[in-house]
């Protein structure tokens, strides 16, 4: 399934464009891909990584049907074993659970590069906020895009948060 936040954050990446060229790219719970596909298609180097083997092997087929070049690695956030660093970490409806907050807060203190960001889409959820909330206590700086995604009054509205770390 194509989520809408997987959308919504593929439309602010082409948003950014030219300037994705080189750029590392960590995509979490890569899913169908498109982000990690729209980001490969402006030249930056971009890492997929999935708790499943059956996402991963969806996000090959859709790099390939759109001929870039993308690694992919299954790997679970609760047992992370990456140490590479990256200019940048994206993630599309990855802070839906709680539970897994201080997962991904390790993910992003450990695999950021220092002067890196973080692209975070959320289709506003309460329950994302409490991590969003915690990182910017802990100095980091937040900004929001917001996007509809879908048809003009039934549209999905979408928040893509900019994190860079203190």
């Amino acid at each position: 399934m194509l989520w809408p936040s997987s959308i919504a954050l593929a439309h602010e990446l082409v948003a950014r464009g030219k300037s994705l060229a080189g750029v590392r790219i960590l995509e979490l719970g890569a899913g169908t891909g498109l982000p990690g596909i729209v980001a490969a298609t402006f030249g930056a180097r971009v890492l997929q990584t999935d708790r499943l083997d059956v996402a991963l092997d969806l996000c090959r087929r859709n790099a390939e049907r759109n001929h870039v070049a993308i690694e992919h690695r299954v790997a679970d956030w609760t047992d992370w074993s990456l140490d590479e660093r990256y200019d940048l970490i994206l993630g599309a409806d990855v802070l839906y659970a709680e539970r897994l907050h201080s997962f991904l807060r390790h993910i992003f203190e450990t695999n950021l590069e220092p002067g890196g960001r973080l692209l975070m889409a959320d289709p506003f959820r309460a329950r994302s906020l409490p991590l969003l909330e915690a990182l910017e206590a802990n100095g980091w700086k937040i900004s929001l895009s917001k996007w509809t995604v879908g048809e003009s009054g039934n549209g999905v509205p979408i928040g893509v948060y900019q994190l860079t770390a203190p």
